[in-house]
């Protein structure tokens, strides 16, 4: 049997900060330092990198002279939740782009905003159509990319980015805010499918099965707000079933990588 070798997360030196911050408050001092050390920064200025790192949605605070993770000691239920879905015409943004993005704000139980938008874009593949009900002609007025990506990072603030696949939408949408000049996403972030596993029993996970499993009755399957909609249902029925050791954002983030799968075959 040959050797195994384990993927190798390699953390960002932004995401060894948010480490330190999710154990501590740091003293802001100390924090522009480390920004000041970093080679991979957009500005030499530490100053304008922490303000650049806010306006790219990293929920960090003042409290003094020191700075603290916001969601390292806001409650679940004083949490506000961004859940997100994405339509697209292409699985690369080098080659494709965002057609219909949709997104719920999310907080104590209640849906409290919305944001539901075509995209202009003048081709849609044939199977896009097919699974979206998306087509050309429908998005020939829509506004362009550029528009609803900035609306939308308006609308996002630094609220914690949810969705159904986290790696596809998250990826997707920072990666398109970098080539349309706009940062990139530096919000906090958690999947639910990796939520589900460790808090709902099913046989699978993907959202059509897990709306059925749980009567979520929420049409338009494979249309971006419709998505975000029966994500948001999830979400809560996941909350719901969370332990009670469980009290905190970074709580729930954490508890979503954790080792208590229910369905280790799953």
């Amino acid at each position: 049997m040959g050797n195994k070798r384990k993927n190798k997360i390699v953390l960002s030196n932004i995401d060894k900060l948010v480490a330190k911050l999710k154990k501590s408050e740091m003293p802001l001092e100390e924090f522009l330092n480390e920004l000041d050390s970093f080679k991979d920064t957009f500005y030499d200025n530490p100053e304008l990198e922490f303000e650049l790192l806010l306006s790219n949605g990293l929920p960090i605070e003042l409290s003094g002279d020191n700075i603290y993770l916001k969601t390292a000691k806001t409650l679940l239920k004083e949490q506000t939740f961004c859940i997100v879905d994405i339509e697209t015409n292409g699985s690369d943004v080098n080659k494709g782009q965002i057609i219909e993005l949709g997104a719920v704000k999310y907080k104590a139980g209640k849906v409290i905003d919305k944001f539901d938008s075509l995209v202009y874009a003048k081709q849609v593949p044939r199977y896009i159509q097919e699974v979206t009900h998306i087509t050309p002609k429908m998005l020939e007025h829509a506004p362009a990319i550029e528009k609803v990506l900035s609306d939308f990072k308006i609308f996002l603030q630094d609220d914690v980015f949810v969705a159904h696949d986290i790696k596809f939408d998250y990826n997707f949408i920072s990666n398109s805010f970098k080539k349309y000049h706009l940062g990139k996403l530096e919000n906090r972030k958690l999947c639910t499918i990796a939520l589900a596993k460790r808090t709902i029993a099913a046989q699978r996970y993907g959202l059509d099965f897990l709306k059925e499993l749980l009567h979520i009755n929420i049409d338009n399957l494979h249309r971006a707000y419709s998505d975000a909609l029966s994500t948001t249902h999830l979400l809560q029925k996941s909350i719901n079933n969370l332990p009670d050791t469980v009290q905190t954002t970074e709580d729930l983030i954490n508890f979503s990588k954790s080792n208590n799968i229910i369905n280790q075959g799953k």
